[in-house]
């Protein structure tokens, strides 16, 4: 007996595989309805089994970073505008109820657990992340340099409470 592929595979991974398709055929287009992302299934054959309750639900709430997770806690999506899809990169604004502490929610297929025709899809998504996707990000807090400055002036006051520390400059300015 012969085992269907498609219907092997997560339906998370077979959103991914098919938006990351439309990203790769579509450059110029950043982002994607949820019917184009559903016609993408149904053309690579991932559709096969899934029940039209279930890929809404992941299109809307499931795979979707920036809002708030139902069940699943999974940041594949990302929704620009309301409606549109498109994959989340990192540095993608990110519901808080998403980030685990233990383990960062899944946001790409891992590779042993799809078909090897859709592995170089992995490497490609690497390179459209910090390639063609970057400049529409918001800037990582991380790399921002007013940011990194939180907290680098506390040896001033380390010896005093913040309150009498502005108090004291507040009595004598010089």
């Amino acid at each position: 007996m012969e085992t269907n592929v498609a219907t092997d595979l997560l339906i998370a991974d077979r959103i991914w595989i098919a938006t990351a398709l439309l990203h790769q055929q579509n450059p110029s287009q950043k982002y994607f309805t949820k019917d184009q992302i559903r016609e993408k299934l149904d053309s690579e054959g991932l559709s096969a089994g899934i029940e039209r309750g279930s890929l809404n639900a992941h299109l809307k709430e499931h795979l979707v970073a920036n809002v708030p997770p139902s069940s699943g806690k999974y940041r594949m999506l990302f929704e620009p505008t309301p409606g549109n899809l498109r994959l989340f990169c990192p540095g993608d604004p990110t519901h808080p109820a998403r980030i685990q502490q233990r383990k960062p929610s899944k946001s790409v297929p891992r590779r042993d657990e799809i078909p090897a025709q859709y592995w170089p899809l992995l490497d490609w998504y690497e390179t459209w992340c910090k390639l063609s996707h970057a400049p529409d990000r918001p800037i990582n807090w991380e790399d921002d340099p007013l940011i990194r400055l939180i907290g680098s002036g506390k040896h001033i006051w380390a010896d005093e409470h913040a309150d009498e520390y502005v108090n004291r400059l507040r009595e004598d300015p010089e």
